[in-house]
């Protein structure tokens, strides 16, 4: 849960962090494979859901790097010696619902090629976005999960040198992150060799973006729409347009969202409490749902069992979230807490 200065949750940032996983489980393109005749009478919106929908990867960096901000920058300064609370916080958020979701792939993908022991390995330690083709196997779409912890890293081993030096370090991933696309940078995507660089360049945007949230509140919305098209419309050439939609794009779109009341609507927060769940447990849906959609063309089946895939994906992530997500996060940290409080309590001097 996010909550702002005076306490209110900042809901619409939940809800809109419900939108980008939804974008990622049900709008990329491997739903939206149609007949070259039946392309031609798409609207252009879905044409770049399905062929940029993954993007929506970093709208959730840049998402994760304002709420970081928002929670950690404010108040008193992060200690050296809160690291381990840290850790543990992002631990328990992370690390339960990615093992689990690994097991089930590992169970229902056991014979796929590249499913070797290493793999898993690579999974295990959450390291599946570093080595080739481990990005690949198992539940694919976790490789982002590597990068949010290398994030979490950075931002920590900056915040605890204070608020100087944490400036310094997000002008610099920045500018690397830029500095990679401008030199490795390649049209389309995505590509694994960009993983990091996105992370960095999304993650410290938003780190940016809730600094100046003062001075952005006071942008009329009709410019942050006009920016918005404009991210999205800049033809890169033979670069990367990851660019102008993490850095004009998406911006806008989280700046927007703060300003859209019906994002803190009750459906909206219901999803934005699921959307990690939403996030990791879709691809195996999909896996089983593929072959289906391949056989049923582009009519009303392929409506239908778009639908059901949603409907099944939602349910699920429903299930897991209230069952499995919440109680292991409360488990990890409430052991975390008892752990600190006994050690602070055999620290203690005698009276």
């Amino acid at each position: 849960m996010l909550r702002d200065m005076v306490g209110r949750r900042l809901d619409r940032l939940d809800g809109l962090r419900g939108i980008a996983a939804c974008g990622v489980a049900f709008f990329y393109h491997p739903l939206l494979e149609f007949d070259p005749g039946i392309m031609e009478h798409v609207p252009g919106a879905v044409l770049w859901l399905r062929n940029w929908g993954w993007t929506f990867v970093d709208l959730f960096f840049l998402i994760s790097g304002y709420i970081f901000a928002h929670v950690y920058l404010q108040g008193e300064p992060l200690q050296r010696g809160r690291i381990g609370d840290f850790a543990v916080a992002r631990l328990a958020r992370l690390y339960p619902l990615h093992l689990m979701t690994l097991l089930a792939c590992a169970w229902l993908f056991a014979g796929a090629t590249d499913n070797t022991w290493y793999a898993f390995a690579a999974h295990i330690f959450m390291m599946q976005a570093f080595v080739e083709p481990v990005t690949h196997t198992f539940n694919g779409p976790s490789w982002s999960i590597s990068v949010e912890v290398v994030c979490y890293a950075v931002f920590v081993l900056g915040a605890v040198r204070g608020d100087k030096i944490l400036r310094a370090v997000t002008v610099a991933a920045i500018l690397v992150a830029l500095v990679h696309f401008a030199v490795q940078g390649r049209p389309g995507g995505p590509w694994a060799g960009d993983s990091v660089p996105r992370g960095l360049l999304g993650f410290f945007t938003g780190q940016v973006l809730w600094r100046c949230r003062a001075g952005l509140a006071r942008v009329p919305t009709a410019v942050f729409a006009v920016v918005l098209i404009a991210g999205l419309s800049i033809d890169m050439g033979k670069a990367s347009s990851l660019p102008p939609i993490s850095l004009l794009a998406w911006p806008s779109v989280l700046c927007l969202s703060l300003r859209t009341r019906m994002l803190g609507g009750r459906l909206f927060l219901w999803l934005g409490d699921r959307s990690y769940a939403v996030y990791l447990i879709h691809f195996p849906v999909l896996i089983g749902a593929i072959p289906l959609l391949h056989s049923a063309g582009a009519g009303w089946q392929a409506s239908t069992i778009t639908l059901a895939y949603a409907a099944i994906v939602l349910a699920l992530s429903d299930i897991t979230y209230r069952c499995f997500e919440v109680p292991a996060r409360r488990a990890i940290r409430a052991g975390w807490e008892r752990r600190s409080t006994g050690k602070s309590v055999r620290g203690a001097s005698p009276a």
